[in-house]
């Protein structure tokens, strides 16, 4: 399943029983938060700061299941992590 945005692809591999309704919703999402999180995002925001957005995701998602809706809770612990130079755990 894929969702162009802007000059931006996203592509997720799923298994067949899996919904791709909730699947398009959650790159949608993740779009989301990169936008609030970059400003508008874009190809080179995800190249030099591919760190960034991984822990985004990763904030967003484990183990191809939702950890957290929240767009404020996401972003919120994104720069105290960011900012000391090191992913948190």
């Amino acid at each position: 399943c894929a969702r162009r945005y802007a000059s931006l692809y996203f592509c997720c591999a799923i298994e067949g029983q899996d919904n791709e309704l909730i699947t398009l919703e959650l790159i949608h999402r993740y779009v989301e938060l990169l936008d609030k999180y970059f400003g508008s995002v874009c190809e080179l925001d995800i190249i030099f700061n591919f760190e960034k957005a991984y822990f985004i995701l990763d904030e967003f998602l484990m183990g191809g299941e939702i950890q957290d809706t929240s767009k404020k809770s996401v972003l919120k612990s994104a720069p105290l992590c960011l900012q000391q130079g090191s992913l948190c755990p």
